[in-house]
């Protein structure tokens, strides 16, 4: 998502703002479904010397395979927070790639773009002063 309203892409990237950002991810081998089940309750990863709990996730597989996809909703946006919690159940991120930001649903080619329209920009605005739990609905996004 690409802004010029320096504002609004504050309040959207803080952490306290809850937005949910939806990816699809590539993981070598595939993990058990107990480790899965420490991903989606949240599990602390980092250093031992600076360890975060992460919030809870929702997970599903999207493609079952020896390494399998799955895509991962999140409500926080740490640095790479999910090749992090993934390198925690000991499995690697091969591929990871945003495909929802909040209600909005990535649409476009790599290397292309749209301008929002007046309704998703509401919703941005009117998302950033509440904060997103795991949604349902999905628009689109620019890249």
């Amino acid at each position: 998502l690409l802004t010029n309203d320096g504002d609004l892409a504050h309040r959207l990237m803080k952490a306290a703002s809850h937005v949910a950002k939806t990816y699809v991810v590539k993981v070598s081998g595939k993990p058990a479904e107990e480790k899965l089940v420490r991903l989606r309750a949240g599990l602390s990863i980092g250093t031992d010397q600076k360890r975060v709990k992460t919030s809870p996730a929702r997970i599903r597989l999207v493609r079952d395979a020896p390494n399998p996809w799955y895509e991962i909703t999140l409500i926080e946006g740490r640095n790479r927070q999910i090749r992090r919690m993934f390198e925690e159940i000991g499995h690697h991120v091969e591929k990871i790639r945003r495909v929802r930001y909040g209600p909005l649903e990535l649409d476009v080619e790599p290397g292309k773009f749209r301008l929002l329209t007046l309704q998703e920009i509401a919703k941005l605005k009117s998302l950033s002063q509440t904060g997103c739990p795991l949604v349902r609905s999905h628009r689109s996004l620019s890249s």
